[in-house]
């Protein structure tokens, strides 16, 4: 006894051609690995027994390449003059085994850290004075 299922078929970005033709209900492994980095669309289109079609799109960002940080110019930033820029670009792996060696971007102290340092300082060195002259 056969039982008639919907059809799945897949689609990536415009392109006219599926990446798969299933039935329902299934579990697809999508390889992003084989698409370049950046937007897409994943389009789905449904078609029951009966004949009638559905469709859904769902729009996703994939981001297999290494992972770039960048310190010291920002987006849309006005700047002139030179600039001292710190670059870090690392691989995530693969999924079961994760890289510690150039992981972490090390980042400059930000200037408010170097205010509270100073003024700690100042108050120790001002506390110190005060209850030394005390005794």
């Amino acid at each position: 006894m056969t039982k008639d299922r919907s059809k799945v078929f897949l689609f990536i970005d415009n392109d006219p051609h599926p990446i798969a033709e299933l039935e329902t209900p299934i579990v697809f492994d999508l390889d992003t690995q084989k698409l370049p980095d950046g937007d897409h669309v994943l389009k789905i289109v449904s078609r029951s027994p009966s004949g009638k079609e559905g469709i859904k799109k769902i729009n996703f960002t994939i981001s297999n390449g290494p992972a770039i940080k960048i310190e010291g110019l920002k987006n849309k930033d006005v700047v002139d003059g030179t600039l001292s820029l710190m670059i870090n670009a690392y691989d995530k792996g693969n999924q079961k085994s994760f890289l510690i060696t150039g992981s972490e971007t090390p980042q400059t102290i930000p200037f408010w850290i170097w205010v509270i340092i100073i003024l700690f300082a100042g108050w120790a060195a001002y506390y110190e004075i005060t209850s030394s002259a005390v005794q």
